[in-house]
C-alpha cells in the first residue's frame, strides 16, 4: 500500500562542510583559507585524500585523489595528517549544539545528521529559521559552517543540505517539492549510486521527476524493493522516522581488514593477517554477545581488482580461530596468486544472539566448545585490562616478511 505523505513534519539534514579540512584549520588557524588537504600516509599506502578544502576543492582536489596527483592539479597544495580524535570531539560538540533543539538526532556519518524539530516547528518558515540559529551557533561557537536542508522528510533535508554549499539553509517544502527537486539529476537523490544510475538511464530516466513518473510495477519488477523505495522517495513519499540520538542499531556484522605497508605475496602471510584480523572480529561478537553464521572475505589487489566471497558455517561461533580458519579456507578455495595483494578484510555476517540454541552435529566436540569460549573470554579480559599486546597466537610473533630479515 502506497503511505500517504508525512506533510506535517518538519526535518533537518545538517551537513558539515569539508569537516576534516574545517577542523584543521581550526587546529590550525594559519591553514584558513588556504588549500590544504588531509591526506592518509603514503608510506603506509593510504597517500590518498580524505578531506579538502574549499580553496582545494576550486583547483580540481577531489576526495579520494592519490595524494601525487593532488598536488599536481594543486602545486601549493598543503597535506595535512588526519587528526580522528578532533573529528570525533567536534562531531559531539556539533551534536550537543542540535540536543538544544531536539532528542531526535539520527547521525549518518561522523559529519551529518538528521533532526526532527517536528515538536517545535510550526510551519516551514519557522523550520527555516531554527536551522538559520544552529548554523550560525555552529560557526560561532565552534568556528565551523554547516548546508542544512529543510523539508518534510529525510530524503528531500538531505538533498536540501547538498543543493548550496557552503555554510548556507536550503527549504524544500512540500507545496513545492516538485518544483524543486523534479528537475535535479536523478543521481542527486539519495540511494542512486552510479550502478543504479546506469541502469536508470537505460529506461530514459535521467531526472527525479522522470524516475517520480516511471510506473511502480516496473520499477518492482526491474529493481525489487529497491526500485519501490526509489519511487516512493521520488515522489516525496519517504516515512521513515528519525530515530532518537541515543538509539542503537542492531549490528548485523562485524569485521576487520587493514590496507598492509607492503604486498602480500604467499598464503602463509595472508593467514598470518587473517589470524590478526579475526582476533578483534571475535572480541567484538563476545562484547555484543553475537555468534557469526557467516564468513565474508574480501581481497584487493594491488592493482586495485576486488574480490568478496562469502560461506557459511556449520554451527554459529565467535571463537577467533574457527574465525581465521574459516576465513583463510575460502581464500585458498577462490584465488589464484596471479597479482600481490594489498588489503584484506574478514567479516562476520548472518549474526545471531549468543544465546540462541544451537543444533550441533554428532562430530562437533561439545566440551571442546565450552572449553574455547571460556579460553575466549578470559583473552579478552586479559587485553582489555593490560593491552592487546598481552597475549597472542605464537605464529603472529613470526616475521610476515621472512625476506627482510637482516
Amino acid at each position: 500500500m502506497i503511505p500517504k505523505p508525512t506533510k506535517d513534519r518538519f526535518i533537518l539534514h545538517s551537513d558539515l562542510n569539508c569537516f576534516f579540512a574545517s577542523v584543521a584549520t581550526v587546529l590550525e588557524p594559519r591553514y584558513r583559507g588556504l588549500p590544504i588537504a588531509v591526506c592518509g600516509d603514503s608510506e603506509q599506502r593510504h597517500g590518498i585524500v580524505l578531506a579538502k578544502s574549499e580553496a582545494a576543492k576550486k583547483m580540481g582536489v577531489k576526495t579520494g585523489m592519490v595524494t601525487w596527483q593532488a598536488k599536481q592539479l594543486c602545486p601549493d597544495l598543503i597535506s595535512v595528517p588526519p587528526e580522528y580524535e578532533a573529528y570525533e570531539k567536534f562531531s559531539r560538540l556539533t551534536r550537543c549544539i542540535y540536543a538544544r533543539y531536539t532528542d531526535y538526532i539520527e547521525a549518518f556519518g561522523i559529519d551529518e545528521c538528521w533532526l526532527d524539530i517536528s515538536n517545535i516547528a510550526n510551519n516551514i518558515t519557522s523550520a527555516t529559521e531554527i536551522a538559520n540559529e544552529i548554523r550560525n551557533a555552529v560557526r560561532e561557537e565552534l568556528g565551523l559552517t554547516v548546508s542544512i536542508g529543510v523539508s518534510f522528510n529525510k530524503t528531500f533535508a538531505k538533498l536540501g543540505s547538498d543543493i548550496k554549499k557552503p555554510d548556507a539553509v536550503t527549504a524544500i517544502p512540500y507545496e513545492s517539492f516538485k518544483e524543486i527537486v523534479w528537475p535535479l539529476p536523478v543521481e542527486s537523490m539519495l540511494g542512486v549510486g552510479r550502478s543504479t544510475q546506469q541502469k536508470l538511464s537505460t529506461f530514459g530516466v535521467h531526472t527525479i521527476g522522470e524516475l517520480a513518473a516511471i510506473p511502480l510495477d516496473l520499477l518492482e519488477y526491474k529493481f525489487g524493493k529497491i526500485g519501490t523505495g526509489l519511487w516512493l522517495c521520488a515522489n516525496g513519499l519517504d516515512t521513515s522516522p528519525v530515530v532518537q540520538k541515543d538509539f542503537l542499531y542492531p549490528i548485523k556484522s562485524v569485521g576487520h581488514g587493514s590496507t598492509v605497508a607492503k604486498d602480500l605475496t604467499s598464503n602463509q602471510q595472508v593467514w598470518h593477517l587473517m589470524l590478526a584480523l579475526s582476533q578483534e572480529i571475535g572480541a567484538k561478537l563476545r562484547k555484543h554477545e553475537k555468534l557469526a553464521r557467516g564468513i565474508a572475505v574480501d581481497i584487493k589487489t594491488n592493482d586495485f581488482v576486488h574480490f568478496s566471497w562469502q560461506t557459511q558455517l556449520s554451527a554459529p561461533t565467535d571463537n577467533t580461530q574457527t574465525i581465521a580458519y574459516e576465513a583463510y579456507q575460502l581464500f585458498l578455495e577462490r584465488y589464484r596468486w596471479q597479482t600481490p595483494i594489498r588489503s584484506v578484510t574478514v567479516r562476520a555476517i548472518n549474526l545471531t544472539e549468543a544465546d540462541t540454541p544451537t543444533q550441533l552435529d554428532v562430530f562437533t566436540d561439545s566440551s571442546q566448545r565450552v572449553r574455547e569460549e571460556k579460553l575466549g573470554r578470559v583473552i579478552d579480559g586479559l587485553r582489555d585490562k593490560y593491552g592487546d599486546g598481552i597475549i597472542r597466537n605464537a605464529v603472529l610473533l613470526e616475521n610476515m616478511y621472512p625476506d627482510d630479515e637482516q
